[in-house]
C-alpha cells in the first residue's frame, strides 16, 4: 500500500487575527493534486482562537477534513504552544506528509516540530511530487541556485516540507462537504514561553510587493546605495514596488521585505524590470511567473536574460535616468506612463 495513505496529507493552515494566509490555500491545491494520484485524503490543521468559521473556507478550497484547535492560549502565534499542539496531533493520528508555508511563522515552527518528531524537513521547496511508493519528492534550488535538487526522506514519518508562498496556485473555492473536527487543547504543564502583552501593526508603505502590477528590482550590479535610489525612483514613477536580490538586502540598500526569491517573496506582476541582477535560480523562482520581464545588465550572458522578454545589454546608469525623465515628461502632458494591463505593454 502506498505510504501516503497512512493518514493522508496534512497541511498547516496559517492564520493571523482570524485571516487565513494564502499559502495554506496554495498548499491545499498541491496536496489535492498529490492525494488524487495516490488515493489519499487531504487534511488541514487550523490553530488559533475563534477561528472555527475558517474551517469551511478550507473545505471549500479542497480539504477533506479540518482539525480545529481553538483555544484562547492560541490566539496569538507563539512557537512553543503551537509546536506542542501540532506535535500532539501528529503523534496521535500519524499523517504521512505534513506541509507548511515558508513564511515567518512557518520557518520557525516547522523545524521545531520536525525536531520534536525526529523527522526530516526540506525548506523553501518550489515543487512537490510523489514517487511510485508514495514517498514525497521535495524539489529545492541548491548550490547557490546552480542546480535543482530533489530530496527524499525514506525512513521517517511524517515527511515534512515548507513551500514558498506564491509558488503554487490556490484552487478557486467551491462549496464542498468535509469533516470538521474540534481538537481538545491541553497545554497544562507546557512551557508557553514569553507572554504577549500587546500587538501593534505597522501599516505598509507604498504598494505591497506581492500585489504590485509593476516591480522594479535591483541586484548586486547596482553597486551602491546612491545608485540604488534610481531603482526606487523608477518604481515610484511607474506606481510600482521595489524588489531586491539577497546581496542588495545584505548590503543594506533595500529592506528585507523587498527581497524576492527562495528565501524572500514570490511576485507575479504584469511588468518586472530586473536591473543589475545576474539571475541565479534562488532569485528566479520568486519572479519567473511575471507576465512581462525586462532584464538590464552589462553582461550579455547574464542568466536573467533566459527568462526575459526584453533584453537590454547596457549600463543601467545610461538608461534608467532617461527612462525616468521620459515617463515624467509623458505624465506632465496628461498621458499615462504605462498601461500595465495591456499584454503588449505599449507606452502611451
Amino acid at each position: 500500500m502506498s505510504v501516503v495513505k497512512q493518514d493522508g496529507i496534512w497541511i498547516f493552515a496559517e492564520q493571523r487575527d482570524g485571516g487565513l494566509h494564502t499559502v495554506g490555500l496554495e498548499l491545499l491545491s498541491k496536496a489535492g493534486e498529490l492525494a488524487e494520484g495516490a488515493g489519499a485524503s487531504v487534511t488541514a490543521v487550523l490553530l488559533g482562537s475563534g477561528v472555527e468559521p475558517l474551517a469551511q473556507v478550507l473545505v471549500d478550497h479542497g480539504a477533506d477534513r479540518v482539525f480545529v484547535a481553538d483555544d484562547p492560549l492560541l490566539k496569538h502565534y507563539r512557537v512553543l504552544p503551537y509546536a506542542s499542539v501540532l506535535e500532539s496531533m501528529v503523534r496521535e493520528r500519524g499523517p504521512s506528509i505534513l506541509l507548511m508555508g515558508a513564511t515567518a511563522m512557518g520557518v520557525e515552527l516547522a523545524p521545531r516540530v520536525a525536531a520534536r518528531l525526529q523527522t526530516g524537513l526540506s525548506a523553501h521547496c518550489i515543487d512537490l511530487k510523489l514517487d511510485e511508493d508514495g514517498r514525497l519528492l521535495q524539489v529545492v534550488p541548491g548550490w547557490e541556485g546552480g542546480v535543482v535538487a530533489t530530496i527524499k526522506c525514506p525512513d521517517r514519518l511524517p515527511q515534512m516540507a515548507t513551500v514558498m508562498p506564491g509558488i503554487m496556485r490556490a484552487r478557486p473555492p467551491e462549496h464542498r462537504n468535509g469533516n470538521i473536527t474540534r481538537v481538545a487543547v491541553d497545554l497544562a504543564g507546557v512551557n508557553l514561553g514569553p507572554e504577549i502583552l500587546e500587538v501593534s501593526m505597522e501599516p505598509p508603505k507604498g504598494v505591497p510587493l506581492e500585489k504590485a502590477e509593476v516591480v522594479v528590482a535591483g541586484g548586486w550590479g547596482i553597486g551602491g546605495k546612491e545608485d540604488w535610489k534610481m531603482i526606487e525612483e523608477l518604481a515610484e514613477v511607474l506606481n510600482g514596488a521595489v524588489g531586491a536580490t539577497r546581496p542588495a538586502v545584505d548590503e543594506g540598500w533595500a529592506h528585507e521585505d523587498c527581497m524576492i526569491g527562495q528565501s524572500g517573496k514570490t511576485v507575479r506582476p504584469a511588468l518586472y524590470i530586473g536591473i543589475g541582477i545576474s539571475g541565479v535560480m534562488h532569485h528566479i523562482v520568486g519572479m519567473d511567473q511575471s507576465k512581462n520581464v525586462i532584464g538590464i545588465n552589462t553582461d550579455p550572458s547574464a542568466e536573467i536574460f533566459a527568462v526575459s522578454d526584453v533584453i537590454v545589454v547596457e549600463d543601467f546608469r545610461k538608461i534608467v535616468p532617461k527612462l525616468i525623465e521620459a515617463i515624467r515628461a509623458r505624465r506632465s502632458t496628461g498621458y499615462r506612463a504605462l498601461e500595465c494591463t495591456d499584454p503588449g505593454l505599449s507606452a502611451t
